[in-house]
């Protein structure tokens, strides 16, 4: 089972690297005291590859749907939450938009796969696939061709706001359930028992983690599919995370600077990273979530986190919250004096 929809992903070159690093050392502070920034910048640099890099339009996709697995109880929230959650944040309610609104970033919210009708709003787009995916406790998520889809459009969503001039993106999630098909994903892609990828999710108290952890062992056993990247997608992921994928791979082809997300978008790009490993190249970590799941993600992506705030919201917002910091590497590169400029002497 694979993907046929095709991405032309360059990794980065180091040409630029030297002069980058050359430019980041001379200025007017110690050697290497900007810390993680001054690696922000440089991977920005090589990004755009540029010595004087720029965001545009940063922009904010948050793709939602349901899981068939929420009718199992793996969840505190009943599945009609996010069908709320859309119509909050078209509204504007919700921590995304207030973060998003702070940092003047676009946002818009993707429907993947809600299980009931949307308003038509400005900010909604309606890319829906099914409503919702299946139960994978009992047959997959989705159907190959579901799932094909969903990814394309994702990729189709990305290259649109990079043609509206986005050259930063987040993409953020919404849907109940979905730590599940995370969790699942996290454990087939990187050999952990999944008793070891699962946690509270939105708030399950420990006997609710526990029963938790039995139905997706019960769903392990019953697929035994191995470890392919699109087939683990395809059996345990959720409409959003794949059209989550979809976009990460479209962006990277596009050069555009990847701002990760926590737990669910993190399960998107280790499934695009395992399909187009030069994915990697593009991406910024936003945040570690407080989710345990995600710590061991960002290890098997080798993912250096802006951000550790113990936040587990989703949505977008601990990537939202972390764009400062990546605005303030751009900063500095380009607006931060020079010892030769400034007339300071450098150290001995």
């Amino acid at each position: 089972m694979t993907l046929k929809r095709t991405f032309h992903i360059e990794s980065l070159s180091a040409e630029l690297v030297e002069p980058l690093q050359h430019k980041i050392n001379n200025k007017t502070k110690p050697l290497g005291s900007l810390g993680v920034l001054e690696r922000t910048a440089l991977r920005i640099g090589q990004i755009q590859e540029t010595l004087t890099p720029t965001l545009s339009r940063p922009t904010v996709l948050v793709f939602a749907g349901d899981h068939g697995i929420a009718t199992e109880g793996v969840s505190p929230y009943p599945q009609e939450v996010t069908r709320q959650m859309v119509l909050n944040f078209l509204a504007g309610g919700a921590a995304i938009n207030v973060f998003a609104r702070q940092h003047d970033m676009e946002l818009f919210v993707i429907d993947a796969g809600v299980n009931g009708d949307l308003p038509e709003h400005p900010q909604l787009l309606k890319r829906k696939v099914a409503p919702g995916t299946k139960n994978f406790l009992r047959e997959p998520a989705m159907t190959p061709e579901q799932c094909e889809q969903a990814i394309s459009t994702g990729a189709d969503v990305a290259r649109q706001v990079r043609q509206n001039g986005c050259n930063i993106l987040v993409c953020g999630e919404m849907g109940i359930g979905n730590t599940s098909a995370a969790s699942i994903i996290l454990s087939q892609l990187g050999d952990f028992p999944v008793e070891n990828c699962v946690g509270p999710g939105a708030g399950l108290a420990n006997p609710g983690v526990k029963k938790k952890i039995e139905i997706l062992q019960a769903a392990i056993r019953n697929h035994r599919i191995g470890d392919n990247p699109f087939q683990v997608l395809t059996t345990f992921g959720g409409l959003e995370i794949a059209m989550i994928c979809g976009a990460y791979l479209q962006a990277a082809q596009e050069r555009m600077i990847i701002l990760v997300d926590g737990f669910i978008s993190t399960s998107a790009l280790l499934v695009a990273s395992r399909l187009y490993p030069a994915v990697l190249d593009y991406c910024i970590f936003g945040h570690q979530s407080e989710e345990p799941g995600h710590r061991k993600m960002l290890e098997l992506l080798r993912g250096e986190p802006l951000l550790r705030l113990n936040m587990r919201l989703g949505e977008g917002t601990g990537a939202v919250v972390a764009y400062a910091l990546v605005e303030s590497a751009v900063r500095f590169l380009n607006e931060m004096a020079s010892f030769e400029s400034a007339g300071v002497s450098t150290a001995s």
